[in-house]
């Protein structure tokens, strides 16, 4: 499939949480493209969506921006004059109009400033005269705005700070920051509304497609050789974007493509180093968080961050357990995950083993705090905790409860949880041993856990009729009921991990049924085609997306375990590895330049050809490419 303008989606975040998101051909296809968005006290608030510009000659006016409204009106119409995209180190478009004009625009959000800065640059023709109106809506990102009497218009000229700087503040809600627009040129207030734009993504997604915004005015200014500059901001003017953009522009320049992708999910979001699991919709998850961690810290050598963000999150052990989320807004952390905790517990160990390579990164303080949380989760676990989480007289993890999902693959959609895998899942074992195993390095107690464990494993999960794992044992709870359903959960007790728990023939007819079964150039399948479940789509409203996320649609993440395994079953030989690199890893980076340019998307569909879905930009999707690929991520390359 090759993507159009309008499929194609860039992405610029601060680090702060917030982002800016669009795409190539201009066009606002889902409610979360915008240009300047806060993330406070856990809410995101998108500002400016968006903008109108266009260039002014002495013989011409021509588009700098492309809208689209209700019926696929589209007016005005930049793409007509588009040549040129490129997304690093920040999204460049480059125009082109018939008298020869040739204009140059840019959109950076710098790292650490609640901020967005738009450059314009004349490459060829005369000078121009920029106008620009901005679109606001200062909402909710998840929300829809609409016109209204309470939103104000008014406008007010605030210190800029510098000759020649202007700047303009609005706040169109008492309760969401300030507006501020910082620009060398002028200023002309003109309050209008803007009806029906028309967010088609949203109305595939089957939810509410028409916003209106408002703009309350218009600015006015040069642009020749010399770029002219239109910074947005929250609260404060933007005084010295110049010196903002050089350093910006020196701390892309030290970071290749990759590397700069991998560092847009690392944030400092109120205080708190984490990880975003995904852009748009996603904020920070417990179990996206140490997965990712393993491939945009570890692989990248970001060994500092990965001590702040397993620090940060040691913090918040409850009973035994890591929160699965923190949702949006003042709300408490939520505790529903069986396997947040043990990715955690495994992402420490690996920190620490890798650590000792480094002298002085961790402190005896540091490395306490951080062995006294594995403790308190290993110990939670085999003690019992929250939702019938408990180690059982075999020595396994039993885990669950009706109207709970706590397991990766939690779906739920009203009071269906579509896969509740109540009782001993497979992949969950594989955790736990792992966690025994690197913590009975350390301490022999849990590594005789782990030795009286393993053997119960591998016969109670071993499906001989079908030459693979049993997903789930002891299901509801009942000893003895198995579901065998083919899924890719079993991979990580043959890769994936630090610990292989099957092995030889075993190993290698699951690897082999899930190349043949579940494999996709976008991902694993999350169930067999040949299953009755199963379903192929991942499209229409939250009913039908929902219900196919975890029946058939193909996740890029599982690559990693899949080809860790892979490779692992043909004995790591340099031949498997080029190998697996040609045969699984090319497509992804085919992918790389098509949707969420520069990054891996969330999910596909199971059926060809595998159209991309959910978030186009996802932490642990380009994390698992990073850890198991191990592309040049360090350096500028």
């Amino acid at each position: 499939m090759n993507p159009s303008p309008t499929d194609q989606e860039w992405i610029e975040t601060n680090g702060l949480g917030a982002f800016a998101m669009g795409t190539v051909s201009g066009e606002r296809t889902r409610r979360y493209h915008g240009l300047l968005m806060t993330d406070r006290q856990q809410r995101r608030s998108i500002l400016v969506n968006g903008f109108e510009a266009w260039a002014q000659s002495s013989t011409a006016t021509y588009p700098l921006s492309t809208q689209i409204y209700d019926g696929g009106t589209v007016f005005p119409n930049s793409q007509e004059h588009l040549v040129g995209f490129n997304h690093y180190p920040w999204p460049r478009w480059q125009f082109e109009f018939p008298d020869g004009t040739k204009i140059r625009q840019e959109i950076i959000s710098p790292r650490g400033h609640d901020a967005t800065i738009l450059r314009w640059t004349l490459e060829a023709g005369d000078p121009v005269t920029l106008h620009v109106r901005p679109l606001l809506s200062c909402r909710d990102y998840h929300s829809l705005h609409h016109v209204n009497n309470g939103f104000d218009f008014a406008a007010t000229e605030l210190a800029a700070g510098t000759d020649g700087l202007i700047a303009i503040g609005w706040r169109p809600y008492h309760d969401m920051p300030r507006v501020v627009a910082t620009v060398q040129g002028t200023y002309t207030h003109q309050p209008t509304w803007y009806h029906n734009f028309y967010y088609h993504a949203e109305q595939s997604r089957g939810l509410d497609f028409l916003e209106d915004l408002a703009s309350p005015g218009e600015f006015h200014f040069s642009v020749s050789q010399k770029s002219a500059t239109l910074a947005f901001s929250a609260d404060e003017p933007l005084n010295h974007f110049n010196d903002v953009l050089e350093n910006e522009t020196s701390r892309r320049k030290a970071l290749s493509p990759l590397k700069l992708a991998a560092s847009q999910y690392i944030v400092c979001r109120d205080g708190r180093d984490t990880i975003i699991a995904g852009y748009p919709w996603f904020t920070d998850w417990g179990r996206d968080t140490f997965i990712s961690l393993r491939g945009l810290c570890l692989a990248s050598g970001e060994m500092e961050i990965a001590k702040k963000i397993l620090l940060a999150w040691s913090e918040t052990v409850s009973e035994g357990m890591l929160p699965n989320r923190f949702p949006d807004g003042d709300h408490s952390p939520e505790y529903n995950s069986v396997d947040a905790s043990l990715w955690f517990v495994i992402a420490v160990y690996e920190f620490l083993s890798l650590s000792s390579q480094q002298p002085g990164l961790v402190s005896p303080t540091d490395a306490t705090t951080l062995l006294s949380a594995t403790s308190e989760i290993l110990n939670g676990y085999r003690r019992g905790t929250r939702h019938a989480i408990h180690m059982d007289v075999d020595g396994l993890i039993a885990a669950g409860e009706p109207g709970v999902q706590l397991t990766w693959m939690d779906a739920k959609v009203g009071d269906w949880v579509v896969t509740p895998r109540i009782g001993k899942p497979v992949e969950i074992q594989a955790l736990w041993l792992n966690c025994l195993w690197l913590a009975g390095k350390r301490k022999k107690k849990w590594g005789e856990v782990f030795d009286g464990v393993l053997p119960t494993f591998r016969k109670k999960f071993w499906n001989e009729q079908a030459g693979a794992l049993h997903d789930i044992i002891d299901v509801d709870h009942a000893v003895g009921k198995v579901d065998s359903s083919f899924r890719p959960n079993q991979l990580l007790a043959v890769g994936g991990l630090p610990c292989v728990l099957i092995d030889g023939r075993r190993a290698r007819s699951i690897v082999d049924q899930a190349e043949q079964k579940l494999w996709t150039p976008l991902g694993l399948r999350t169930l067999s085609p040949d299953d009755p479940h199963y379903r192929g789509e991942y499209r229409g409203g939250v009913y039908e997306r929902d219900g196919a996320y975890h029946q058939g649609t193909a996740w890029p993440w599982l690559l990693g375990p899949f080809v860790d395994a892979w490779i692992r079953v043909r004995g790591n030989s340099p031949d498997a590895i080029l190998e697996a690199n040609q045969r699984f890893w090319a497509p992804i980076e085919r992918h790389l330049a098509a949707y969420g340019l520069g990054h891996v998307t969330e999910v596909a569909s199971g059926n060809a050809p595998h159209a991309p879905g959910g978030c186009p930009f996802q932490a642990w999707s380009l994390s698992e490419y990073i850890r198991v690929c191990k592309p040049t991520v360090t350096g500028r390359a």
